[in-house]
């Protein structure tokens, strides 16, 4: 259907309108189940933003709706696009070695002595063109808008030097400049270089004095992340890292008590990180220190699916203490490699004990304020940027239920049809 800037979008016959208005901040404990569901709505767009919202009979008698191109979403459900917070969408190359180890009974940490995991994609990327990045990362953004995903985080973290850190950021910036899908930087330090093995220090030095100051004086990054975890970074590692990052101005993520507690997820919050993230093997304590700070606990339970594992994040405790969470896909070559945040929904629902309502508001508005875009994207309200998703379902809860499944029929970005499934 094509359209043009000057006229506006009327989406009517919503069968269910998940509108996700509520409060202008992250939603705690039973908000997490309201989603503004509106019976048989429509959404008017007007200049790429939401101009009216409600009952469709209320929304259509507005003169600027009598004017508009209609879209029919046919009594299906419409939400906002999901916002997936924390991805590696850039690497170079599968890890299907990794997979078929893991298989036979490796386990994570073996893998990377081996010489697989992280550095594997490490040397993978030196051998790959900023080109071809580029163009893979494109064709990552079409399959994220394919499955509904509207806004994505990606990390660099491939790269394990200067040179490469920046090969990779310079990729996703050239691959946003004319992407549908929005996409947020993130510099990621995700493990220690081979040569520098037994000289750490130099390389935290590296880091501090060269990468970061880098990247942010070409604004190649909005987000500083790392991987603090048994066998990467230490706590203080960490902590070093970050200060040097929220120095130079960067928003701070985590990667934090995936393969064992560390403590890291307090530390991280302390600092005022935007969100901590994996959080498999989090304590009670942990959960309770969290409470009340500005940090979003953002789960990942398809790192846990594909790893072969059951250590799934205790989202209901978390909710239940009145933390909010995000759920994104984690998508990268090793551990989680699938860009489909319906799925993560359903594992979030049968393997996490979320409720769908749960689950849809931690994969839209908790994803968009875990990338620092709560105020404009994640929800469909007056004023906020016209980012939705007609799913072919009847219902919101058959999302997560058909599990596996792509239900999305149609995209719509800035307030412009970028993705329509061919019937």
């Amino acid at each position: 259907m094509p359209l043009t800037e000057a006229r506006p979008l009327l989406v009517v016959n919503c069968g269910q309108l998940l509108t996700l208005r509520g409060p202008r901040r992250p939603r705690a404990g039973k908000e997490m189940a309201e989603l503004g569901l509106v019976r048989n709505g429509a959404l008017l767009i007007k200049d790429r933003i939401v101009a009216m919202v409600g009952r469709g009979d209320r929304v259509c008698r507005s003169p600027d709706a009598r004017k508009a191109v209609r879209l029919d979403a046919r009594g299906k459900v419409v939400l906002p696009g999901f916002v997936d917070s924390h991805t590696h969408a850039l690497f170079a190359a599968p890890r299907v070695e990794d997979y078929v180890a893991r298989i036979s009974g490796a386990s994570y940490s073996q893998i990377a002595r081996a010489g697989g995991g992280i550095r594997a994609s490490a040397r993978r990327m030196r051998s790959a063109s900023e080109r071809v990045l580029i163009e893979r990362l494109k064709n990552v953004v079409r399959l994220f808008l394919e499955h509904g995903t509207t806004t994505a985080e990606v990390k660099s973290g491939y790269g394990l030097d200067l040179v490469q850190e920046l090969k990779m950021l310079r990729a996703i910036r050239a691959a946003a400049e004319d992407a549908a899908c929005e996409l947020v930087p993130t510099l990621l330090v995700h493990e220690i270089p081979a040569r520098y093995t037994t000289e750490r220090a130099r390389f935290l030095q590296l880091v501090r004095r060269r990468l970061i100051p880098r990247v942010a004086r070409e604004r190649l990054a909005e987000f500083f992340d790392v991987f603090c975890d048994r066998g990467f970074f230490s706590l203080a590692e960490a902590k070093e890292l970050l200060g040097a990052a929220a120095g130079a101005g960067f928003k701070l993520k985590l990667h934090a008590e995936q393969l064992a507690r560390t403590g890291a997820a307090r530390m991280a919050a302390g600092l005022n990180a935007v969100s901590v993230d994996h959080l498999d093997h989090l304590s009670e304590t942990d959960i309770r220190w969290l409470r009340g700070t500005r940090t979003i606990a953002t789960l990942l339970p398809g790192s846990v699916l594909h790893l072969g594992s059951t250590d799934y994040p205790p989202a209901r405790r978390l909710i239940d203490g009145k933390i909010p969470v995000a759920l994104a896909t984690n998508f990268n070559p090793g551990s989680s490699p699938t860009l489909n945040m319906q799925m993560i929904l359903s594992l979030a629902c049968s393997q996490m004990r979320m409720s769908p309502a749960e689950a849809i508001t931690a994969a839209t508005i908790h994803g968009a304020y875990a990338v620092g875009r709560g105020a404009r994207v994640g929800s469909l309200e007056l004023g906020k940027q016209a980012d939705l998703a007609i799913m072919d379902v009847d219902d919101y809860r058959e999302i997560p239920y058909f599990f596996g499944m792509n239900h999305c029929a149609t995209v719509i970005k800035k307030g412009r049809v970028v993705y329509h499934k061919a019937t």
